[in-house]
């Protein structure tokens, strides 16, 4: 089995910032560093679309509405990624996924995704 769990998400006024963190658990721990994390968001009425993705050797790849606001990380020690988030402006909100894209390792082969974590930003 395995899980991601989300954490973080809230109301945040524009401009604010909000930290998102993505633990992942279960047959993914042991080769958690070889996954690419990645945070995806779907909006009311839209489809989900990627948000910045981080490899297994700490490469970060945004999102064109995100970059230069938002941060991607990783901590391997603790299984966990995360999304830190600055500048925060109304079209950011969605509930925000976490993904483990685990389909180039060898016998993984699969691909998992959280339960989502809501973000809104309103004055």
């Amino acid at each position: 089995q395995v899980q991601l769990v989300e954490s973080g998400g809230g109301l945040v006024q524009p401009g604010g910032s909000l930290r998102l963190s993505c633990v992942a658990s279960g047959m993914i721990s042991k080769r958690f560093n070889e996954y690419v994390m990645g945070w995806y968001r779907q909006a009311p009425g839209k489809q989900r679309e990627l948000v910045a993705t981080i490899t297994s050797g700490d490469s970060p790849n945004y999102a064109d509405s995100v970059k230069g606001r938002f941060t991607i990380s990783r901590d391997n020690g603790k299984n966990t990624v995360y999304l830190q988030m600055n500048t925060l402006k109304p079209e950011d909100t969605a509930v925000y996924y976490c993904k483990a894209n685990g389909l180039q390792i060898p016998f993984v082969r699969a691909s998992y995704w959280g339960q989502g974590t809501q973000v809104t930003v309103s004055s």
